[in-house]
């Protein structure tokens, strides 16, 4: 005679907290393989350009002692029995993650420059003129209150705070399949800059709208002026990951940040108005502290909204073959 499956003498298998799986979860092998391939991808820039990364220079080992440590932690985590560990293996996966695509898409402007030839510099001040965008004139405004570049820094720099917050929320919350949309549309939307960026390169606003001495110094400094004919002339062979400048001055990646921030936090309540008025801020410094024109702030919302469009459209496939 068979012993029923509620029988006193069965043993139970080990219970996992996330065994039920969540809808629109975007597969992690598919992730796993948008990543490698995107290491690749870099890989074989740097190669082309002969560019390298001193794998023993201290930001270099820095680096790697992180991306180890999440690695282990997801690892160890993998299949959680406490809260505890699955928001560590959340946590662990997103932040490895995030952290991965931002380091991949700053090493990869380099090479890319190095690719590039003239700018669309006129153009970009031809579209801002058409909106009747003075950028001069803002410029002016901020060089001569030291309040306005105080607020303005600390607002530029917000964009590494609120992917913090929700990918903190998704983790604590147990909503993986929101963390992993967040990821797979921030990465569509930094491969998409990328490739507009490799077309339409630009020096910026105050690199060629200002001459003379310059009052005040953006946060953004003048990275495209300086490096762009560097990498362009071959003279910088070496990517230092420490001292690593995102080159993309169109489309604006503050820009594309902000929009998807606001798009993931608009769906949480308690985060709402806080990421909206953060990523609001960032939205009004990034002009100035980000030597951008208008243009490539509008450029970097159409990249944004089309990732999320497209990554939109791949959850309800995915869902309807599910249902099917």
């Amino acid at each position: 005679m068979s012993i029923p499956t509620t029988s006193p003498f069965a043993i139970a298998a080990p219970l996992r907290l996330d065994a039920v799986r969540q809808p629109g979860l975007i597969p992690g092998r598919w992730i796993a393989l948008g990543f490698a391939l995107s290491v690749l991808c870099v890989a074989a820039l740097l190669y082309d350009d002969a560019m390298v990364i001193d794998p023993w220079a201290p930001s270099t080992l820095l680096f790697g002692l992180a991306f180890a440590t999440l690695a282990a932690i997801r690892f160890l985590t993998r299949n959680p029995a406490t809260n505890a560990h699955r928001i560590g293996r959340d946590l662990a996966e997103s932040v490895g993650l995030f952290m991965g695509v931002g380091l991949l898409g700053a090493v990869a402007t380099y090479p890319l420059s190095a690719d590039t030839h003239g700018s669309v510099d006129a153009v970009l001040q031809r579209i801002d003129q058409a909106l009747h965008f003075d950028w001069l004139a803002l410029y002016q405004l901020v060089a001569s209150h030291r309040s306005l570049q105080i607020l303005g820094t600390a607002a530029y720099q917000s964009i590494f705070v609120t992917p913090a917050l929700i990918l903190g929320h998704y983790a604590v919350s147990g909503n993986r399949a929101a963390a992993r949309r967040f990821l797979v549309t921030f990465w569509l939307a930094a491969v998409i800059s990328l490739v507009l960026f490799r077309y339409i390169p630009a020096f910026g606003p105050l690199a060629t709208l200002w001459h003379g001495p310059v009052p005040y110094l953006p946060e953004s400094g003048l990275y495209e002026a300086d490096l762009l004919p560097a990498l362009r002339n071959h003279m910088l062979r070496e990517v230092d990951l420490g001292a690593l400048r995102g080159l993309v001055s169109a489309p604006s990646f503050h820009t594309v940040s902000a929009v998807l921030y606001m798009a993931a936090g608009w769906r949480i309540a308690r985060l709402r108005w806080t990421v909206v008025v953060l990523n609001g801020a960032m939205l009004l410094s990034t002009p100035i502290e980000g030597t951008h024109y208008l243009a490539d702030m509008i450029a970097g919302a159409a990249v944004a909204i089309t990732a999320l469009v497209a990554v939109g459209v791949l959850r309800r496939t995915m869902a309807a073959r599910a249902r099917a």
